[in-house]
């Protein structure tokens, strides 16, 4: 059994895998000033609640996108695991071909994203990451990373609307009931999911005729299953992406 946990800006994602199967998922908030022990704490709690025997975790690896506190998680997980971490980034193997400008400035979710979808789905294929930004990578027919696009988050977008405005207020993120809003809160929750689902349904468009070929589309990420089934387009949710892509890399460098 292995330990994986993807630490993003605004939440951390915690698992369990077994073989190839994800035993769970669970997601915490992402906490820049928790110590070492408070995360340990989090962490066994999560396993407890979910029936984990931490005696049985063999290993441990984590993805990080907020450099502040890979070293408080990495040193909690080792304090469950009993074992060293491994932390993707440089000297990781992956197996993935990075065809960027600067290989290096790839952030560390979008390359196990990219490992997961190569050996999950059929290439080429585009995947989005809907988080605290959205991103779009995009995989060739001879599954190489060749780039893709970073968009302002679901959340970053509405903050920012609520924020920069006098009179309208703060929602959550449900399913509208219809297009065309008839009061400021419907108007605001229409707006924003399909605005959203509109862009991912247009990204896919343009990256087709820039590739000229179909392409598998593929979502993951915390709003994934809110702004999805409002595409037009066929648009594959994968919630368990980034984990399955971090258990085929700790394979690949144990």
């Amino acid at each position: 059994m292995i330990l994986a946990i993807d630490v993003g800006n605004t939440n951390i994602v915690i698992g369990c895998c077994e073989g190839d199967s994800v035993l769970f998922t669970e997601r915490l908030s992402t906490d820049r000033n928790a110590t070492t022990l408070e995360y340990a704490i989090l962490f066994k709690n999560v396993l407890e609640l979910n029936g984990v025997d931490t005696k049985k975790i063999e290993g441990g690896i984590i993805s990080s996108v907020v450099p502040s506190v890979t070293r408080a998680i990495r040193q909690a997980m080792f304090k469950i695991v009993g074992r060293d971490i491994i932390v993707v980034g440089p000297g990781i193997k992956t197996g993935l071909s990075i065809k960027l400008e600067n290989p290096k400035q790839l952030g560390s979710d979008l390359v196990v994203d990219a490992v997961a979808g190569i050996a999950r789905y059929e290439a080429p294929l585009v995947i989005f990451d809907l988080g605290t930004a959205t991103t779009a990578s995009v995989i060739d027919k001879n599954k190489a990373y060749i780039g893709g696009m970073i968009i302002p988050g679901v959340g970053v977008s509405l903050n920012s609307l609520t924020s920069s405005t006098s009179q309208l207020p703060r929602i959550s993120l449900e399913a509208p009931k219809k297009l065309i809003g008839g009061n400021t809160v419907e108007c605001m929750t229409s707006g924003i999911i399909y605005s959203t689902a509109a862009s991912l349904d247009g990204i896919v468009d343009r990256i087709e005729d820039e590739l000229g070929q179909k392409v598998t589309a593929v979502a993951t990420g915390g709003l994934a299953s809110t702004i999805v089934p409002f595409c037009r387009r066929e648009i594959i949710i994968d919630d368990n992406l980034l984990l399955e892509g971090l258990i085929i890399i700790y394979n690949k460098n144990c």
